[in-house]
């Protein structure tokens, strides 16, 4: 482990390592590239985690938060579990996030209205629910674009991908109460 004493890294990278749980193992990074390889959205990433972390060393505080690449994770945990390091990448993924929405860092993106209309259907439903997801997402931040989305839904519909009615899980008030008390501890603004 290393220790702010022994570390002598940027304000950036200090900053994010006591954002994110066990992120003060980014110093470690290989720079191998099995994050980036391992990402189902790392070809669409501006940055893969590694050349993020590169930035964060050089203390590019504005190129990463501006960046799409937090945007992009999907939280799949790929990235952590293939790192020969240990890196939580999620995580930092989640922090970048978090400080981006507080700089408002994300104006030239669209995913922190998506993920807040996939946070309210799972706080609704405890899942996704894809035809809500995409329809609320669309008609409320893109509405123009809603129609080109039209033969790709009935595409998904007709093979069984994609449900008209959403469903609930059950025991969903005890998700609800976790989320609230998420909310009250300030997992939410």
């Amino acid at each position: 482990m290393v220790t702010q004493h022994a570390f002598k890294g940027s304000p950036f990278l200090k900053e994010v390592m006591a954002d994110a749980p066990g992120a003060e193992r980014i110093v470690h990074c290989l720079q191998c590239g099995s994050c980036g390889g391992s990402c189902p959205n790392g070809a669409d990433m501006q940055y893969t985690p590694r050349a993020v972390f590169a930035l964060i060393n050089a203390d590019e505080r504005d190129a990463v938060l501006q960046a799409n690449t937090m945007w992009y994770c999907v939280s799949c945990y790929l990235c952590t579990t293939r790192c020969p390091q240990e890196i939580p990448i999620t995580e930092i993924m989640y922090a970048l996030k978090r400080l981006a929405i507080a700089e408002g860092k994300f104006k030239d993106t669209d995913a922190p209205a998506l993920a807040k209309t996939f946070t309210d259907m799972v706080e609704k439903y405890g899942r996704s629910f894809e035809l809500g997801l995409a329809s609320r997402y669309y008609l409320f931040n893109k509405p123009l674009a809603m129609l080109k989305m039209g033969p790709l839904g009935l595409s998904m519909f007709t093979r069984g991908r994609m449900s008209l009615v959403p469903t609930k899980i059950r025991k969903l008030d005890q998700l609800q109460a976790i989320i609230q008390k998420a909310k009250q501890l300030g997992g939410a603004s």
